[in-house]
C-alpha cells in the first residue's frame, strides 16, 4: 500500500496548531509574485499555502507555476487550478514554501513526517529561497524530539534498522494503518529513527549519508532561508543570518 505524503505520520512528535499554521502559510504565500516558479511543499501546513496561492489566483489574477514535492501536493494543486511544471522546463525555483516537523534557532530542521522528504530536499536544493512555515510548537532548542526518517530501498530496510540499533538508536520501518510498509512516491520504504536528543545534527547527517542504502534523511540543515511562525493571531518572520 502506498502512503500519501502528509503530517499524520508524525503524530508522535509535536502537536499541531492549525490556525497558527494557516496564518503562517498565508503570510508566506503573499511573497509570491507574477511569473515566479514556486516549490510546493507537502503536508498539512504546506497545503494551507497551496490553498492560499489558489485564492490569490482567483482574487488577484496571480500567475505562477508550481513544482510539487509529492503526488498528494500535485493532486491538490491540480484540483485548485494551479498550473504545474517540471525541472526540465524550470530547473531553478524562485521560492519554495514548506512545513517542518521541528526547527531550532539555527534553522536546522527535521522534516519528513509525511514521507516526502527526498523530493522536498531536491526541490529545496533547486530553490533560490526556501521558507519554512510552522506553528509555534515546532520551535525547539535542540533537535531530536521528532523521529528522523530515512528513505531506503526495500532490500536495505533490515540493514538500516540493524545499523541504527547497533548505534543504540531505536528504529523501525514505518507502517500504514493496515500494517503494510509505508511506500514513498519513489517506491521506497521509510525507516524512522528515534534519537531523542541530537547533540550534533551535522555530524549525524554525515553519518547517515554514509550508510549504504540510505537515499535521503530528514535532517535539513542548510536549506531554510526564512522562518515564518504563526503565534496566536500574529506572524513572526525570522531571516537566516
Amino acid at each position: 500500500m502506498t502512503g500519501e505524503a502528509g503530517e499524520a505520520g508524525n503524530a508522535d512528535c509535536m502537536p499541531d496548531k492549525d490556525a497558527e499554521k494557516m496564518i503562517a502559510a498565508e503570510h508566506a504565500a503573499g511573497w509570491v509574485k507574477d511569473g515566479m516558479v514556486v516549490g510546493l511543499g507537502s503536508g498539512s501546513t504546506a497545503a494551507h499555502a497551496v490553498r492560499a496561492l489558489a485564492r490569490r489566483m482567483e482574487s488577484e489574477g496571480l500567475r505562477f507555476v508550481g513544482i510539487p514535492t509529492s503526488k498528494a501536493t500535485a493532486a491538490l494543486a491540480r484540483s485548485l487550478g494551479i498550473p504545474l511544471t517540471s525541472f526540465d522546463e524550470h530547473p531553478l525555483i524562485d521560492l519554495t514554501i514548506d512545513g517542518a516537523d521541528e526547527i531550532d534557532g539555527r534553522f536546522r530542521t527535521i522534516k519528513g513526517g509525511g514521507g516526502a522528504f527526498l523530493r522536498e530536499k531536491i526541490v529545496a536544493a533547486a530553490s533560490k529561497r526556501m521558507a519554512a512555515i510552522v506553528d509555534a510548537s515546532k520551535l525547539v532548542e535542540n533537535l531530536g524530539a521528532c523521529k528522523v526518517p530515512l528513505e531506503v530501498p526495500p532490500m536495505a530496510a533490515r540493514l538500516v534498522v540493524d545499523m541504527m540499533k547497533a548505534w543504540g538508536t531505536r528504529a523501525k520501518v514505518r507502517r500504514t494503518d493496515d500494517f503494510d510498509p509505508f511506500v514513498t512516491d519513489q517506491g521506497n520504504y521509510v525507516v524512522d529513527a528515534y534519537f531523542d536528543y541530537i547533540e550534533n545534527p551535522r555530524d549525524l547527517a554525515t553519518r547517515l549519508d554514509a550508510i549504504p542504502g540510505v537515499l535521503a534523511h530528514g535532517l535539513f540543515l542548510d536549506e531554510v532561508d526564512v522562518l515564518v511562525i504563526g503565534r496566536g493571531t500574529d506572524v513572526e518572520v525570522r531571516e537566516r543570518r
